[in-house]
């Protein structure tokens, strides 16, 4: 299905299907071809039929554990079958998973706990220790299912202040899948997943995905890429995460396959390639001139792929990777509150633009008081769509934050762009106070206030600096309390334990004050103008290699 043919379906495909809710999906899999491969881990295998079997015995082992519709499930784990038997079973159940970040700790998983409200919580036992490390207190999970990992387990047992936590979670291994539950009357617009994104200078806010917003992204997707039956999608991108949780829903209704590594390796990237015989990968910006920086070699050129999902790839890197490595990227825009609203197919690409607007959508360019800007002229991009549902519904207890959001009835995305007079939208840069490093949303916010929790530490500025790989560094200017000391490492192995690891400061500059507006309020740009000091310690620099979950 091309492109234009994947937009222009959004009205038609709504009005034939009885549902687009995920049972739904995997029945009509199973009426196609149950005995195609769906989904693999490397370790698994499921066919379509074996993955609505699993999805309806582990709904009946949620059932039985007392997880009713609505109810939330927190997921901690890393890309495995058992993810995947989760997410189908609370999408059967009607329940709503909540997948994490691994790499989230502290004050940031403690928000996502008790903000989701989720009463059970699946995780791997190596990851584990990062739950029992918070405040017990501060969340409403009852219970603890267990995947063994066979990794090292962190410690646990005591809280981010160092006191034990104030009352004992159940644990328990990872329970048989139970009885086949009957089917539940599953609505489109019933919350599938609650993915928190960290795009903004607040806490992070739980995304609202309804189950046929997944539909859409993976109709779309699928199109753009030329998916067809027969199909092997490959990704190391984490499930956590909507890139490869979509991926998931592209092979369910495009009759193709999903093989999920455990993390992205540039070492064994073409390999893994070769190995799974995939047809069709994912990258991030990030990931292709990591890639490029490696000595060529044959496998580059031994494996089957023809095209990969590749958004925020810089211009110049674009036709160097498909000349050496014989794979088209694909360019695009979408957020984890829209859908794939900007793009096209391969023929629709231009180096350096997102795209031309999708059928089924609508956009604008704006200024501060959401009125359009001329062609050519920078705005906000703010969005809608003309199907219910193929966008998110909302932030998941912050109506303040939606509100805001979706002031007007259009989604404010806070990035910056240019529409040009040919239809081409170009990303400029972003207007919210957002840090993208490694493919990763980190919010200032949340560093900010681990760095001001360091008893040295009175003021902290957390911003963007260039990176070497076409996305951020994550840089803090900081004023110390009167009379205080304090030795960079060492702040930076305060925050290790408190930070995912792709949060901590690269850089850290220690300076006597911070530039403020007459009102106090710090002054950003100018740090980010400022860039990288000559002032700055870089962590990168000192030898020192943060530890990974």
């Amino acid at each position: 299905m091309g492109c234009m043919d994947s937009g222009a379906a959004l009205a038609g495909d709504a009005a034939q299907a009885a549902s687009l809710a995920l049972p739904a999906l995997l029945a009509a899999r199973v009426a196609r071809d149950g005995d195609a491969a769906l989904f693999s881990d490397r370790a698994a295998c499921w066919s379509g039929a074996q993955a609505l079997e699993i999805a309806a015995r582990r709904a009946g082992a949620l059932a039985a554990h007392g997880i009713r519709r609505g109810d939330r499930v927190a997921l901690l784990c890393t890309n495995r079958s058992e993810f995947m038997e989760i997410v189908l079973g609370c999408g059967w159940l009607g329940a709503v998973v909540v997948p994490i970040n691994t790499a989230s700790r502290g004050m940031q998983l403690e928000h996502i706990l008790r903000n989701s409200g989720a009463r059970l919580m699946v995780a791997e036992t190596h990851l584990v220790g990062a739950v029992h490390a918070i405040d017990a207190q501060a969340h409403a999970l009852e219970s603890i299912w267990l995947i063994e990992s066979g990794e090292a387990r962190e410690g646990a047992g005591a809280s981010a202040a160092g006191a034990p936590a104030a009352r004992e979670i159940a644990a328990q291994p990872l329970p048989p899948p139970g009885e086949p539950l009957a089917g539940q009357p599953i609505g489109d617009g019933d919350a599938l997943a609650i993915l928190y994104t960290s795009g903004t200078s607040g806490l992070s806010k739980g995304v609202i995905c309804p189950h046929a917003q997944f539909y859409w992204w993976a109709r779309l997707t699928a199109g753009h890429l030329g998916v067809v039956p027969g199909d092997v999608l490959y990704t190391c991108l984490p499930l956590f995460h909507t890139n490869a949780l979509n991926a998931f829903f592209q092979a369910l209704v495009s009759d193709a396959q999903l093989v999920a590594d455990r993390r992205f390796s540039a070492s064994r990237f073409f390999a893994s390639l070769i190995e799974t015989r995939a047809t069709v990968t994912y990258v991030l910006g990030a990931m292709v001139p990591i890639l490029l920086g490696r000595s060529a070699s044959a496998e580059e050129r031994a494996h089957r792929v023809r095209i990969a999902l590749a958004p925020g790839v810089p211009g110049h890197f674009q036709q160097e990777f498909t000349e050496r490595c014989g794979i088209a990227l694909l360019d695009g825009y979408g957020s984890t509150e829209t859908n794939f609203v900007l793009g096209g197919g391969m023929a629709d690409q231009r180096p350096g633009y997102m795209g031309k607007l999708v059928p089924g959508f609508d956009a604008r360019v704006v200024d501060e008081h959401d009125r359009e800007v001329p062609d050519g002229e920078a705005g906000e991009l703010i969005l809608r769509a003309d199907t219910p549902f193929a966008f998110a519904s909302g932030y998941f207890g912050m109506p303040e934050k939606t509100v805001e959001a979706w002031r007007n009835l259009w989604f404010h995305t806070g990035d910056r762009v240019v529409r040009e007079a040919s239809g081409y939208y170009r990303f400029v840069d972003r207007l919210k106070d957002a840090i993208r490093r490694r493919g990763e949303n980190i919010s200032s916010y949340e560093v900010e206030q681990v760095l001001l929790s360091h008893p040295a530490v009175e003021t902290a500025a957390v911003y963007a600096v260039n990176s070497e790989f076409a996305e951020d560094e994550v840089m803090a200017a900081l004023v110390l309390r009167e009379g205080a000391a304090l030795d960079a490492l060492a702040l930076i192995c305060y925050c290790e334990p408190r930070l995912p690891y792709f949060a901590v400061p690269r850089y850290l500059d220690f300076v006597a004050d911070l530039p403020r507006t007459e009102n106090g309020k710090i002054q950003k740009y100018k740090l980010r103008e400022a860039g990288i000091t000559a002032t700055a310690w870089d962590l990168e620099a000192s030898g020192y290699r943060l530890r990974r979950a």
